[in-house]
């Protein structure tokens, strides 16, 4: 078999078994919630901080990064939590690209379809930069960015500074939020809202500008033409 067909079908396998892995956890009930983390962390003690971040990257493969970020505000606050988070969003990053990376084998960067060439030449040009703005952008999942990394040359270090600047406004916010779960009528709760209902917007018009904005304002293909100033004699 074609080298390129095995590596498009581990990839395949590999989706596969993910997606398994999240209906299973999602239809047995087994994705821990805000109490269960609670208790979990108090029963490591003093393991809690160290643990906490390899844990955040293992859980990442099933459990979406907010939930997680959420619990590490939720055991340790707003201050020491948001750091431990912004490492774990990062480390988790790193190993679902190196993972993509590895499936992919000698063929990265010819295992994307051709209409997406334009994204894998974006990340690879732009580096750190796209990695941080792809983190902006409200709706586009971290795992998808990730993933999709691993399948091109985008550099670890890139993935690696776009991560943490691109995501640090986020992961504080989510992590203030899940610490203040007990009061979310409290002013870190609202201040954690507050910005991530800025951040969306500003992510929004990030893309609007990124798109160019109106394509009746561009005067882009299928904008109707003007009508001339002068009857037709």
């Amino acid at each position: 078999m074609d080298s390129r067909r095995v590596a498009n079908l581990r990839i395949a396998i590999y989706v596969a078994l993910v997606l398994v892995l999240i209906g299973v956890l999602a239809i047995t009930g087994n994705i821990p919630s805000s109490s269960e983390a609670r208790d979990f962390g108090d029963d490591l003690g003093p393991l809690a901080p160290i643990l906490y971040v390899p844990l955040f990257v293992v859980a990442n493969f099933a459990i979406a990064w907010v939930i997680l970020a959420g619990a590490a505000g939720l055991l340790f606050g707003t201050a020491a939590g948001t750091p431990l988070a912004l490492a774990g969003v990062t480390l988790a990053a790193l190993t679902q690209m190196a993972v993509a990376r590895r499936l992919a084998g000698e063929h990265r960067g010819r295992l994307l379809p051709q209409r997406t060439r334009r994204i894998e030449n974006f990340l690879t040009e732009n580096g750190a930069v796209a990695v941080m703005e792809s983190r902006i952008v409200p709706l586009l999942p971290y795992g998808v960015v990730n993933y999709s990394a691993g399948l091109t040359h985008l550099s670890y270090r890139d993935m690696a500074v776009g991560t943490v600047i691109g995501a640090a406004p986020k992961v504080f916010a989510y992590t203030a939020l899940g610490g203040s779960l007990d009061d979310l009528a409290s002013p870190e709760a609202i201040t954690a809202v507050v910005l991530l209902v800025i951040l969306g917007l500003a992510g929004a018009l990030f893309v609007w500008r990124r798109l160019g904005g109106s394509p009746l304002r561009r005067g882009g293909q299928g904008t109707p033409p003007e009508p001339s100033p002068h009857r037709p004699r």
